[in-house]
């Protein structure tokens, strides 16, 4: 199966969509399904507002299709609900071809949070396009629900998954700082919600992993944290397993699959009862909930790293990918796409 993925979000990014979509494809390739992605590379792109460091591709209708048609898929799936998520619906509905979406960013609240505008506008927006889908994937069943009470439809159920073998507990980095060590991974960013951690009376050091544009504030404002700069491959997953408990305090992330790559580190997890910390951790004994934020700390302490590791091992990347690869069975696209011919030096990018 030839399977074409639209995303805003692509590299030189690190956040959990860049990762889950890279997981994804590696792992469908072994059963069989070759994944293409058209992202914002080869376009003109534009800082978001209040976020100059996130991009997004100026789209050209033509080259769109050009892209899509190249990569002649046999499933269509819209992964992000940028300008080139977009600019692909657009295409699709003016050709009859279904598509799938996945809802993984809380773009409502991220955008309330920087602008004031409520999060009724946003979810309207998300509705609209999510709609128009023929399946939109989540990655909770607490965020389906949510979601369907929203008045979304058609949802679907994909999961998420970790490398186990990038993501260990084998080689943890040597970190001089007092014990015990609290950590956080991720976008330094407002809707985030670091400085609820940071703002925590806990023993030891308190360590934040990650680069984003609220970390200048956070540094002046917290002066007795640790900021390392943004970590990726085995130093990442060396300073996830030199912690003694990885700190997840978002309130807005949909499923945040940092979670499982900690607990793959043997790092049990604390962090707010909200969605994703509740389907990920519920009442395994891998890590603490708990609206008390520095309870949650302080119980996830008393936890055993070989637990956490365990129940890592179980979420494997291929049962996500059979989980995507199955949900496209309800496409059934009414005509197949065809290439048309690629111009020298140009190219769809291939996963």
């Amino acid at each position: 199966m030839r399977i074409l993925i639209a995303t805003d979000a692509w590299h030189p990014q690190v956040n959990g969509v860049v990762r889950t979509l890279t997981s994804l494809s590696r792992a469908a390739a072994g059963l069989g399904a070759d994944i293409t992605f058209l992202t914002p590379e080869g376009f003109p792109s534009f800082g978001v507002p209040t976020y100059p460091g996130l991009r997004l591709a100026v789209t050209n209708g033509c080259e769109i299709a050009r892209r899509i048609e190249a990569a002649a898929p046999d499933a269509i799936h819209i992964a992000t609900e940028g300008t080139i998520g977009w600019a692909v619906r657009r295409y699709c509905l003016r050709h009859g071809l279904p598509f799938t979406t996945s809802y993984t960013t809380r773009f409502p609240e991220y955008v309330s949070v920087r602008t004031g505008i409520p999060d009724a506008v946003g979810y309207w927006v998300m509705r609209r396009f999510h709609d128009a889908a023929a399946m939109t994937m989540v990655a909770t069943n607490s965020l389906r629900q949510e979601l369907a009470g929203r008045g979304f439809k058609k949802l679907g159920f994909w999961t998420r998954g970790v490398d186990t073998k990038l993501f260990n507990p084998d080689e943890p980095a040597a970190l001089d700082l007092p014990r015990p060590i609290f950590l956080s991974v991720g976008r330094v960013a407002v809707e985030k919600n670091l400085e609820a951690f940071l703002s925590l009376d806990l023993p030891g050091s308190k360590v934040v992993v990650g680069d984003g544009p609220a970390k200048a504030d956070l540094e002046r404002r917290f002066p007795t944290a640790h900021f390392l700069g943004e970590k990726k491959g085995k130093d990442l997953t060396a300073h996830m397993a030199a912690a003694d408990v990885f700190v997840f305090p978002s309130l807005t992330d949909t499923f945040g699959v940092v979670q499982l790559e900690s607990l793959a580190c043997g790092t049990p997890v604390a962090a707010f009862p909200v969605t994703g910390p509740l389907d990920v951790i519920a009442d395994h004994p891998i890590g603490a909930i708990d609206r008390d934020l520095r309870a949650a700390c302080l119980k996830a302490l008393t936890m055993s790293r070989d637990t956490c590791r365990t129940f890592a091992l179980d979420r494997s990347w291929e049962n996500s990918a059979r989980q995507f690869i199955g949900n496209l069975a309800v496409l059934q696209p009414s005509r197949v796409l065809r290439p048309t011919p690629v111009l020298a030096g140009q190219s769809a990018v291939r996963g």
